[in-house]
């Protein structure tokens, strides 16, 4: 019994470790080429968020297919909200109150299900 408590620990310490708000170096050097495809930080919150817009519902529909798959394997959800053939997205992790690591990976996914 304690050597499962004891993996227990370890996964959660191991799984906060991997959630750690990004620092300021990180932030610059990551934003950067997000910033350059549309991201925009939220202001008075440590957010990012794009609108994206497609030709009609069904592809706006399809993108948030792919996105919510990806999202639901890495455990972390967008907020999003969809009329039509717009999708406007903010990341955050909420569990560090600010951007890291996951929201940087799911936008760059979003950036890749766009382009292709």
């Amino acid at each position: 019994m304690r050597l499962s408590l004891a993996r227990q620990i370890f996964r959660t310490m191991a799984t906060e470790a991997k959630q750690m708000k990004l620092s300021a170096d990180d932030r610059a050097q990551k934003l950067t080429s997000l910033q350059a495809a549309g991201w925009k930080e939220v202001e008075g919150r440590d957010a990012i968020q794009k609108v994206f817009m497609f030709k009609n519902f069904n592809q706006a529909f399809g993108f948030m297919s792919r996105v919510a798959l990806q999202a639901e394997k890495m455990d972390h959800h967008p907020e999003w909200f969809n009329v039509y053939n717009k999708v406007d997205i903010t990341l955050s992790t909420h569990d560090v109150s600010g951007l890291s690591e996951k929201d940087i990976k799911l936008a760059n996914f979003m950036e890749n299900v766009v382009s292709s």
